[in-house]
């Protein structure tokens, strides 16, 4: 069985890779619009 010390481990890991996840997520909901409004792709 896991210990609270592992458990806390685990939780802190999951917290730190979630954090991780939606601010790269929202930084790009802002760079791509911003992106395209610059004109960096371009279609044919």
């Amino acid at each position: 069985m896991i210990d609270k010390d592992q458990w806390r481990t685990w939780i802190a890991k999951i917290g730190i890779v979630g954090f991780l996840f939606f601010l790269i997520k929202g930084l790009l909901w802002l760079l791509v619009p911003t992106m395209i409004a610059m004109g960096f792709f371009k279609s044919c």
